[in-house]
């Protein structure tokens, strides 16, 4: 089948997909606009990006996510809350409902890349029953050349079917909504919820598992640049601590911001597009990001929009504090095309401190940095999963524990070994609260967390003074250019301060019974950090 080719149901057997109607195989951007408004999916916004809304769902349902226990796997899962286990005859009969649900209904294929570098990209397959979700995975995956798509031969598939519900006293779900990972058939089944992320992130979830069994990979939970002088910087946090925003930086050049694997040559994008929150965003702020919003090929997701007007409200919550904007790298002006550099010089852990007691930013030994790691301190922030109204203390290890299938040592080591061997330079950047925890105090300026990053990844910091906090043992810088002293430590920024030494004291505690479940498996060194 040819790049662009409409077919009446033909092509798909080999999923045992028979007797659909129309199938849109991996068709442009410009076919796709056509079919999402001539479906009613979507609307054109004044400046050309398409805006949409996922309904019910407007974030991930992460309870609603299963992976298949099946031989071939079953050591290898870290199986628990995360990774629940689901009866491979259940997703055979739900998957039969499927395919009988997909009987004459219009499907749209696209056949994509995951991953950046040709020696390690995961050929995989996208089928909606929706134009707007293959538009997502079109931005969002790495797309195949008209030559490629005639040889393409998928080793993972996504059926993404949101009208399709499943009834979970027979299926065995906790909701209609469902997520499945079969890794034996090597298939991804989504039913019941629009939010487009659920796409992207079950392939990441696919990588997470392959790469480091397959090839000692390290998959990753970031964003990640490059600098004038040729150095990469990483980095790690979960959404809503500002990995977009502070990779989107104009003297440095985007490789990629949310999914990247470190192999012996360097890092390399998973991806081919960015998925950005972008509530409240603002051209002063975050120039780059904000102009895709005004561009073609852009989904605007839950973006609240004029019907007559066509113009979008980007301050506008009224769906969710959770909308997004999806749209391909080209888009952003200073980017890597290629989607690989070299290995990284600094590695930048963030986390959105709900407390607000821990410093805008602050040096790690290797050992802080793999304690940190394996902590994923963060605030879920509202909207970024069902149910989460406002920011609330979390421990995501690896600082992406809903994507990681396998034991978060795993990653951990790989990435000590990275650090070890390329001298890696570690942070921790807090973008969340000072002066008071969520609700008394304010949050990190954007301003100030971007002149700290700066100041880390050229050297600046490293070659100042630090002074080390008492309570996490972390060094905080003295002084950072255009970042008023008194904001670096966070002490100084309480009114009240015995109540800071109260609530330091109080996450310390966290931090500790939440490591303890690490112990065994790491050195007396990084266990005994905090």
């Amino acid at each position: 089948m040819k790049l662009n080719d409409i077919s009446r149901g033909t092509g798909l057997e080999e999923h045992g997909i028979t007797n659909a109607n129309l199938i849109y195989w991996t068709p442009p951007t410009p076919v796709l606009y056509e079919q999402i408004v001539k479906r009613g999916e979507g609307l054109v916004s004044h400046l050309g990006a398409i805006a949409v809304k996922t309904g019910h769902y407007t974030g991930r349902a992460a309870n609603e996510k299963f992976i298949v226990d099946e031989p071939s796997s079953h050591a290898n899962i870290a199986w628990g809350k995360v990774n629940k286990p689901f009866d491979p005859a259940r997703f055979d009969a739900l998957y039969n409902r499927m395919l009988a649900y997909m009987h004459g209904r219009d499907l749209f294929v696209q056949d994509c890349f995951a991953g950046a570098d040709k020696e390690h990209r995961l050929p995989i397959r996208v089928i909606t029953e929706r134009a707007w979700h293959s538009l997502f995975a079109r931005n969002m995956f790495v797309r195949a050349t008209p030559d490629e798509v005639a040889s393409h031969k998928p080793q993972f598939t996504v059926i993404n079917l949101p009208s399709f519900h499943s009834i979970p006293s027979m299926d065995g779900t906790n909701s209609e909504a469902f997520i499945i990972v079969n890794f034996a058939r090597r298939l991804i089944i989504i039913g019941g919820t629009s939010y487009a992320g659920e796409n992207k992130k079950s392939i990441f979830t696919i990588l997470n598992y392959l790469l480091p069994i397959e090839k000692k990979i390290l998959s990753m939970h970031c964003s990640a640049n490059v600098g004038e002088k040729g150095d990469t910087a990483v980095f790690f946090g979960l959404s809503g601590t500002g990995k977009t925003t502070l990779s989107a930086a104009p003297n440095r050049r985007l490789i990629g911001d949310d999914e990247h694997g470190w192999d012996d040559k360097g890092v390399f994008n998973f991806e081919g597009g960015c998925y950005a929150k972008i509530i409240k965003l603002s051209k002063e702020a975050e120039p780059e990001i904000y102009e895709t919003t005004r561009r073609f090929g852009t989904i605007l997701e839950n973006v609240a929009i004029d019907t007559r007007t066509r113009r979008v409200d980007l301050d506008d919550d009224s769906f969710t504090e959770n909308t997004r904007a999806s749209y391909p790298l080209t888009h952003i002006p200073n980017i890597v095309p290629s989607g690989c550099a070299g290995h990284p010089t600094n590695i930048i852990m963030l986390t959105c401190d709900a407390y607000g007691v821990l410093p805008p930013i602050a040096r790690l030994t290797k050992e802080q940095a793999m304690y940190h790691f394996l902590s994923g301190y963060t605030a879920r922030v509202a909207g970024t999963e069902a149910g989460v109204k406002e920011p609330s203390a979390t421990f995501s290890t690896c600082f992406g524990a809903p994507f990681m299938a396998l034991h978060p040592t795993v990653y951990a080591e790989l990435l000590r070994e990275k650090i070890e061997k390329h001298n890696v330079s570690c942070w921790l950047v807090n973008t969340g609260w000072s002066g008071g925890g969520y609700g008394v105090g304010s949050r990190m300026k954007i301003a100030y967390s971007r002149a700290l990053v700066n100041a880390a990844l050229d050297g600046n910091l490293n070659a100042g003074s630090f002074e080390k906090d008492p309570f996490f043992g972390l060094e905080i810088p003295v002084s950072c250019p255009g970042v008023p002293a008194e904001v670096l430590n966070p002490k100084s920024t309480w009114p009240d301060k015995a109540k800071y030494d109260e609530t330091a004291t109080k996450l310390v505690g966290m931090f500790r019974a939440n490591f303890e479940k690490y112990k065994a498996n790491v050195s007396a060194e990084v266990a005994g950090v905090m």
